[in-house]
């Protein structure tokens, strides 16, 4: 157990001390937001395009994680969407329900707990988790939370189309095309290019927590409770469990052969809290209370989940 939370402890101080530098004012909201740019914008995609582009095709293309992880973050989004249909809850914060039980931070917090738990698989891993949660988890989260706002009888492909439009711009999904274009083309970067994107890349993990940390000062408290409760309890329970179910069952059939260091990163990577644009996106809609709480309670009962599924995994 001590050797876990060698693992869990440094990621909730990194946490916490980001949560204590913007109470105490030594940063600001708007610190964190630049710093959360910078990470979002050079310091991941770095990370991404170095991890890929430093390994061969071979190592990179892992579709056994990535059918796993997809189904088993489409059954969570079918599943959360029936529970919260039969609770009786409205399509917004149905939506929002959803996009909560089934969007986990991997870049902000999955990242560093994988650089710590699997350092050689890391960047991998995080570059196969984005890819899958890119192009299929957050477009279909976000098409449901338009068209909870939207008036009957709009087409869904258009809808469809700007949100995938709008994510293949972020320099995370260019970084990482550009990482892929490298490893197949097989050519080696150039030691001081490599030096330099692996140097930016080295800043992502403890920024990212900080920024983390310090967006959880001043989140509205006030809200539907009992939704809250339900979304964070879907998002670290059900999630990782469905996602290990359907990891069980495929490897078991011999549909899919993973290495015991992706099978254990692929049932975490399910088991993170939500993203960290889940409160920005719940403003748009009103909901930004339920959201909050669910968002504080995940970030937090989260140190219990994960440290638990690490003894269990790792």
């Amino acid at each position: 157990m001590t050797a876990i939370l060698a693992i869990t402890f440094p990621i909730y101080a990194a946490l916490a001390l980001g949560y204590g530098v913007v109470w105490k004012g030594w940063f600001n909201a708007a610190d964190m937001r630049s710093f959360g740019r910078y990470v979002l914008n050079i310091a991941l995609p770095a990370m991404i395009f170095s991890a890929l582009a430093s390994r061969s095709p071979a190592e990179v293309f892992q579709p056994g994680y990535a059918a796993i992880y997809t189904l088993g973050g489409l059954i969570t989004i079918t599943l959360s969407y029936l529970l919260l249909t039969l609770r009786g809850t409205d399509p917004k914060r149905r939506a929002l329900g959803v996009m909560g039980s089934t969007c986990p931070n991997n870049g902000f917090i999955g990242y560093p707990i994988m650089l710590l738990a699997f350092p050689d698989q890391a960047g991998l891993v995080l570059a196969l988790n984005l890819t899958v949660e890119n192009l299929v988890l957050i477009p279909i989260c976000l098409l449901l939370v338009e068209l909870a706002d939207a008036p009957p009888g709009q087409r869904l492909l258009p809808r469809l189309g700007r949100i995938l439009g709008d994510l293949a711009k972020m320099p995370m999904i260019i970084g990482l095309a550009l990482g892929l274009l490298v490893s197949l083309s097989g050519v080696p970067l150039p030691g001081p290019l490599l030096k330099f994107v692996e140097m930016l890349a080295a800043t992502a993990g403890a920024l990212a927590l900080l920024v983390i940390g310090g967006s959880l000062v001043g989140l509205p408290l006030h809200g539907n409770r009992a939704l809250a409760a339900q979304i964070s309890a879907s998002k670290l329970l059900l999630h990782p469990a469905l996602t290990a179910l359907v990891a069980a069952v495929l490897m078991t059939t011999g549909i899919v052969t993973l290495s015991p260091a992706l099978h254990s990163a692929v049932i975490l990577s399910a088991a993170m809290p939500m993203f960290g644009i889940y409160t920005v996106l719940a403003q748009r809609q009103g909901l930004e209370g339920a959201a909050s709480l669910a968002m504080l309670t995940a970030t937090s009962g989260a140190f219990v989940t994960l440290t638990l599924l690490l003894w269990i995994l790792v």
